[in-house]
């Protein structure tokens, strides 16, 4: 179960030139890149809603790259890439579980995530599924709900001694 982290205290709304971002599959050559934009995005974090203790717990620094690389050969995220630098990136799973969704912290407010919601919807909706769920951090719980997702449930999370908390979402596709 992974939280979810969307808007960041770094966020600049005013550069939102996203013309050049395309979403593409997973490459396995990225997987460094991924794990490190994960810990980046985490670690961007308001301290007033996430303490940095809660932060380490949600991704200890160093990132596991072999952890990591053995992950994504199974969740084959979505990455959304910018002159080729990665920027982003969407997991859906087979059931309509959306289990990782993170953006790099310059590139929040300028749509990023949105683009790539948008292309895990489609997926959906490809794939016949009816329902779409995830375990939503408290930043990403408002982008969820403006999606028509609701919380089903409060979750507290311990890591390494740490409570993190996140919310059940669900939404109805069909």
């Amino acid at each position: 179960m992974e939280l979810y982290s969307l808007t960041l205290r770094h966020a600049n709304p005013l550069n939102s030139n996203n013309s050049n971002v395309t979403i593409h599959p997973y490459n396995e050559a990225r997987s460094t890149q991924i794990a490190d934009l994960f810990h980046l995005t985490i670690h961007a974090i308001d301290p007033a809603l996430y303490s940095e203790k809660e932060t380490e717990a949600w991704a200890p620094t160093p990132p596991d790259y072999v952890k990591w690389e053995n992950r994504l050969k199974n969740k084959k995220p979505w990455l959304a890439i910018q002159d080729d630098a990665l920027i982003g990136f969407i997991e859906l799973e087979e059931n309509g579980h959306i289990d990782c969704f993170y953006v790099h912290p310059e590139h929040q407010g300028k749509g990023i995530a949105k683009m790539l919601y948008a292309h895990l919807l489609q997926l959906a909706q490809k794939q016949e599924m009816t329902t779409l769920l995830v375990e939503a951090s408290k930043l990403a719980r408002p982008f969820f709900e403006k999606r028509g997702f609701e919380v089903l449930s409060r979750n507290e999370i311990e890591r390494k001694g740490e409570v993190l908390i996140n919310y059940n979402m669900k939404k109805q596709l069909i």
